[in-house]
């Protein structure tokens, strides 16, 4: 079975529809339920057999890199891809770290990404699922009917064998993305330098009909604003009443 040794955990961003309380705060160390995002993350991973956490810093980058020294009694072990001088965007900054990354397979993984957990556990669920002769990229998915905090009309339908394709402009979808993927090095054969978003990454893929999706079985919580921050807080609390 493939074992997934490493992640990339995105924190890099201004967080800026989380201010008021990212004008003195990375979004990553936003608490919920008494922990910081990032945490929840990095918990995640450790939980999913992940070994080293690439966690790259911009936004008051000091802060979260003392907070990082904090978890060095728990895993994953956690390294730091250094963007101050530069903010790469969600592609730019996966390519950056490849050197820490090795070939893969990886997981990239949003730091505000954050799930209720149903009966099958969502990453090794993608790990079960990764197939590197059909696939470039797996995406998590999280069904909209029962997603919290998203408002969108979706960001991909999928096929029964997993197989996605985009929304077209006036349609809803039942899938948005639910912050996570998995994918190796060679996605990111012939990127381009500097800033770029991972969903160029992903068009390429579904040009070759290669990129494919696993539906969450859980809840999904977009935790994009301090309302959908306090909406996730009790919800989470409901559940663990």
């Amino acid at each position: 079975m493939t074992r997934v040794r490493r992640a990339m955990v995105l924190s890099a961003g201004f967080g800026e529809r989380m201010r008021p309380i990212t004008e003195t705060m990375p979004k990553p160390l936003v608490p919920l339920m008494g922990k910081a995002l990032l945490d929840h993350v990095l918990d995640r991973l450790d939980a999913a057999g992940v070994e080293t956490a690439v966690v790259n810093v911009h936004y008051l980058p000091e802060q979260i890199e003392t907070h990082l020294k904090t978890r060095s009694h728990r895993g994953p072990e956690t390294a730091v891809s250094d963007e101050r001088a530069l903010l790469l965007d969600t592609g730019g900054g996966a390519a950056k770290a490849l050197p820490l990354l090795g070939d893969g397979p990886f997981f990239i993984h949003n730091s505000d990404s954050v799930w209720s957990e149903g009966v099958t556990p969502a990453l090794p669920h993608m790990v079960r699922h990764w197939n590197p002769a059909l696939m470039d990229c797996l995406l998590l998915l999280a069904p909209l009917s029962t997603s919290l905090g998203y408002n969108g009309r979706g960001d991909f339908d999928m096929e029964p064998d997993g197989r996605l394709s985009r929304r077209g402009e006036r349609q809803v979808v039942p899938f948005a993305f639910a912050g996570v993927s998995l994918c190796t090095a060679s996605l990111f054969e012939n990127a381009p330098d500097g800033p770029f978003s991972l969903n160029l990454l992903w068009d390429r893929a579904l040009a070759k009909g290669r990129l494919y999706g696993v539906r969450l079985d859980g809840r999904w919580m977009h935790v994009g604003t301090p309302d959908a921050l306090e909406e996730a807080e009790a919800s989470l609390e409901h559940e663990g009443a």
